[in-house]
């Protein structure tokens, strides 16, 4: 089943790219989503630590840098793990001045194409650089060089090839969806949910 590939979106002359699901996208954008749900937690933790750690400083002139590595490891891991939920929710960047202006068709092919030349290439190519520095980390067991910084400094890069990792499920998932709207790659269903 191909998707209608005229169809608007909205009232506005902008015309959004509406895929058709398939089994792999529907699975891997539904444990994203989960991922991505779950993530957005640490963005209440973060904020808790912060004011947490200005009392601290502020209110008792006492500064922790527990506080503050704490701080950036979480802000890392809210940014990694929201890279997939992003790319699935349809929210990233792109140049939409240009690509609103384009037909559904045109959209897909510019997406298919950008897609296979430049991100699963920068995806592969980060994953290719983090495993090693990953990998010396854990073996070295690396800790902060801060005086009472946090042990385990292997757990928060980890987070480095979680992430990628992540994106690439979510981009192999959009891609699927993307070949089956070009090719007619019989889909289950259409939807505009993850757009």
């Amino acid at each position: 089943m191909q998707a209608d590939r005229s169809v608007p979106v909205e009232s506005n002359p902008a015309v959004k790219l509406l895929l058709p699901d398939t089994r792999y996208a529907t699975m891997v954008n539904g444990l994203l989503t989960r991922i991505g749900e779950w993530t957005g937690w640490i963005w209440l933790v973060l904020l808790v630590v912060i004011v947490l750690n200005v009392i601290m400083r502020y209110l008792f002139s006492e500064g922790r840098i527990e506080f503050e590595e704490v701080q950036w490891h979480l802000y890392s891991i809210g940014f990694l793990a929201g890279l997939s939920y992003g790319y699935v929710a349809d929210v990233h960047i792109r140049v939409d001045v240009f690509r609103e202006r384009f037909s559904p068709v045109t959209q897909a092919w510019i997406e298919l194409y950008g897609t296979l030349i430049l991100l699963i290439p920068f995806i592969l190519l980060v994953l290719f650089a983090a495993m090693p520095f990953i990998a010396y980390s854990f073996t070295t067991g690396e800790i902060s060089e801060a005086p009472g910084g946090l042990p385990y400094r292997w757990v928060i890069k980890s987070f480095l090839g979680v992430g990628f990792i992540l994106l690439l499920l979510a981009v192999t998932a959009r891609l699927s969806r993307i070949f089956c709207f070009l090719f007619g790659v019989p889909g289950e269903k259409h939807s505009d949910v993850h757009g």
